[in-house]
């Protein structure tokens, strides 16, 4: 079976503007969860899933040990790494770091952000959805490009709490 990725679209866009909090879709060929957690009211845009922080898991494939000739860089340990949140997109959609082209990002790797502080935006459905920050923190990593398409879920960003 194949899945026509616009109809999912619009059913996880017609979920996020209702009070359904889980949704099952099971057959032979193809199963679907859906699970969201609290709802965020904004004036111009509809409700929405607020950004899943929870602590990301050790990714030994991440170490640098020398990538120049003149200065060594070396990753973050195993513990450091484990004290990381992560936030994830609460929707599929197009990941943006900046509120329009010309405008700076959001956020940088480095930059300190505070809960209820816009970290970028997810469009779904032409609906530009501003994500914002639960926790403070510093910012570690940004894993998604610019304009690149989200799923339900991805880890966007990991945040070393403070």
């Amino acid at each position: 079976m194949s899945v026509n990725f616009q109809e999912l679209r619009e059913l996880l866009s017609a979920i996020a503007q209702t009070d359904i909090t889980e949704l099952n879709l099971k057959s032979d060929e193809f199963e679907l969860t859906v699970k969201k957690g609290t709802v965020v009211s904004r004036t111009e845009t509809p409700s929405i899933p607020q950004v899943t922080i929870a602590p990301a898991a050790p990714s030994p494939s991440n170490s640098v040990v020398n990538q120049s000739v003149s200065a060594e860089v070396t990753a973050p340990s195993n513990a450091e790494k484990q004290k990381w949140l992560e936030i994830t997109s609460p929707m599929v959609g197009t990941f943006y770091r900046a509120p329009a082209p010309e405008e700076p990002s959001f956020v940088e790797i480095g930059d300190r952000i505070t809960p209820g502080q816009a970290v970028c935006i997810i469009e779904a459905m032409k609906l530009m959805n501003e994500l914002e920050a639960e926790v403070s923190g510093k910012i570690v990593e940004i894993l998604v490009q610019n304009g690149e398409p989200v799923e339900f879920g991805q880890i966007l960003m990991r945040v070393a709490p403070e």
